[in-house]
C-alpha cells in the first residue's frame, strides 16, 4: 500500500496511483487537474487537501460531526468529540497547519 511521506498516511483512491512528497502532488493526477482548468484544479486540490487532513484526524480517533466527513471516514473506533483533544504529534500538527494554510491560500470551503 502505497503511503504520504508526509503523513505515512495510506493513500486512497486516485491518489494511491501518484506519489505526494510534502503537500505536492506529483505525478499523473496533477497533469489531469491541470488539463481539466483552473477552477477544476483548484476544486479537486482542495478535495485533495480536505481528506488528507481529516485523514490524520481519522488516524487518531477523532468523531466527525459533519455528514461528509462521517460519509468519508465513518466513525468506528473514535474516541474524541473535540478537535482539541486529538492527540496530535508535532509532526501531525505541523501537517494539519500546513494543510490548513493551503486550504485558506486557496480559498477552499470549509
Amino acid at each position: 500500500m502505497r503511503r504520504c511521506i508526509s503523513s505515512g498516511l495510506p493513500l486512497r483512491g486516485a491518489l494511491a496511483g501518484s506519489a505526494v512528497v510534502g503537500s505536492v502532488l506529483v505525478g499523473s493526477v496533477l497533469a489531469i487537474l491541470l488539463a481539466a482548468g483552473p477552477a477544476q484544479a483548484q476544486s479537486e486540490r482542495c478535495a485533495d487537501l480536505w481528506t488528507s487532513r481529516n485523514e490524520i484526524y481519522k488516524a487518531r480517533g477523532y468523531c466527525f460531526r459533519t455528514q461528509r466527513a462521517i460519509d468519508a471516514f465513518g466513525n468506528a473506533g473514535c474516541q474524541y468529540d473535540a478537535i482539541e483533544d486529538v492527540p496530535l504529534s508535532a509532526n501531525d500538527r505541523r501537517t494539519v497547519a500546513d494543510i490548513v494554510r493551503q486550504e485558506r491560500e486557496l480559498r477552499c470551503p470549509r
